[in-house]
């Protein structure tokens, strides 16, 4: 996993399984060693994600748990169709923001922090 961090946001492109549930947790405790204003906003990049199972949703769900819990939040970029269709089916499309890319993630984080 790539991952790029600023002081802000979080960039992660994520490779598809089986690296995905290994990354996915590793970016979850990276992120629970940081507490309260030093916890970043993340952006996951899934445009290399061509499925999602049931472990990978639950695990994107607790980081986005860890992360509301801290005021911040976390987008999806990259969404492919076969990835969105599951996100449709399970109402995960109103839980989650999504981008179309992550370059245009980071700029909604950044214009809604400035």
């Amino acid at each position: 996993m790539a991952t790029e961090w600023s002081d802000d946001i979080v960039v992660c492109d994520l490779a598809d399984e089986p690296q995905l549930s290994e990354e996915l947790g590793d970016l979850y405790q990276q992120l629970q060693k940081r507490q309260g204003d030093e916890m970043p906003n993340v952006v996951l990049d899934l445009s290399a994600i061509s499925y999602l199972n049931s472990s990978n949703i639950a695990q994107m769900l607790r980081l986005r748990k860890i992360l509301v819990e801290s005021n911040r939040k976390i987008k999806l970029s990259g969404v492919a169709d076969a990835v969105w269709s599951i996100m449709l089916l399970t109402g995960l499309d109103k839980v989650f923001e999504f981008a179309p890319d992550k370059s245009t993630a980071i700029a909604a984080f950044q214009i809604e922090n400035s």
